[in-house]
């Protein structure tokens, strides 16, 4: 990779490029994209053109045959721009943990060239003793000899140095790759989990630890509230809501779907007991009185509604999610502020 700093319009090809390939947003992924989009007439940059014409996306094995690391996730969705009608949700990587891959792959040229550099004096320090050692036998003064160990004593002292600068640098390399996992996994507004980190928690469920069900809950005429009180009370609102019910479904995860969407995936309970644990949530938003802090209007009552469902062996995140979307839309039809289960 080069030394030189990718500038904001690389970034910007870099997370198309993942996009358009479906690749996770994962550093080894940054590193392949960087390597082919930094030198766009290079031997690299023609290999993946040749394959991606007309529109055609690399297989793991395109990407493998060209020196790249394909590693399983979520694909990376990018932002919704300005002016997009959707608001963008929490299905989407924050810039931040954009930054903070690219840094951390920063940080890993760097080590790498640590660990090549100490290497290489490595190999210097063996040569240079043996030559030492084959010096001494050949002197009687034992000035001389103290010379020798002088030295030697210096590039062992040279070497632990560079150790411990290596050691700090991947104390450093993993803090910010925890950092990065972290901030790609939450999101952004109201500090849950968001979307990713529910799939990876669904897919590492433990079958043994059951029953699971899921729930999708969203508020009730939401576009209301921003329309009249504004999208800054609408984010807080949301907030609230979002805290409101994370304490209320407490230990069971939940995160933030998108938008005015919350996702529930509630271990060891059967679709009884977990419908008695989102009707309760739903009766613990329905009982807030918000007002907007600037004026002190009161915003109405705020309710939610929500689709409860239970996971069926061996069935896919999609489609229980499915399942649960339409129990949620029976809930809104039938008077909203409502459980429905399935």
């Amino acid at each position: 990779m080069s030394n030189a700093e990718p500038n904001g319009a690389l970034f910007e090809q870099i997370g198309l490029f993942l996009h358009e390939q479906k690749l996770s947003p994962d550093p080894a992924h940054y590193a392949f994209a960087f390597a082919v989009l930094s030198t766009p007439n290079g031997v690299l940059a023609e290999a993946v053109e040749r394959i991606t014409s007309n529109g055609v996306r690399m297989t793991r094995s395109d990407i493998e045959q060209l020196g790249g690391t394909v590693v399983d996730g979520p694909p990376l969705a990018l932002p919704h721009r300005a002016g997009d009608k959707k608001r963008a949700g929490a299905d989407t990587l924050p810039d931040t943990a954009v930054a903070l891959v690219i840094e951390t792959q920063q940080q890993v040229d760097g080590f790498a060239q640590i660990v090549r550099t100490i290497r290489e004096e490595t190999y210097g320090f063996g040569r240079d003793l043996a030559d030492s050692a084959a010096a001494i036998t050949q002197l009687a003064e034992i000035d001389g000899v103290a010379e020798i160990t002088s030295a030697m004593i210096q590039r062992i002292h040279d070497s632990e140095v560079r150790l411990a600068a290596a050691t700090a640098e991947t104390d450093l390399l993993r803090s910010k790759l925890a950092e990065a996992r972290d901030t790609a996994r939450r999101d952004v507004l109201t500090g849950l989990p968001n979307r990713r980190a529910f799939e990876e928690a669904f897919a590492a469920r433990d079958q043994d630890a059951g029953p699971y069900c899921i729930a999708l809950c969203d508020v009730d005429r939401f576009k209301r509230v921003n329309d009249v009180h504004g999208h800054a009370v609408g984010d807080r609102v949301l907030v609230a809501i979002g805290q409101a019910m994370a304490d209320a479904c407490a230990p069971h995860l939940v995160v933030r779907h998108g938008g005015e969407e919350f996702a529930m995936l509630l271990r060891g309970v059967d679709l009884v007991d977990a419908a008695a644990v989102l009707d309760s949530a739903r009766a613990t938003v329905a009982a807030k009185r918000f007002r907007n802090r600037e004026t002190d209007t009161a915003l109405g009552v705020i309710t939610v509604s929500a689709g409860v469902t239970a996971v069926h062996a061996d069935e896919t995140v999609d489609t229980a999610f499915q399942r649960a979307d339409r129990l949620l839309y029976t809930a809104k039809s039938n008077g909203r502020d409502r459980v429905c289960t399935g």
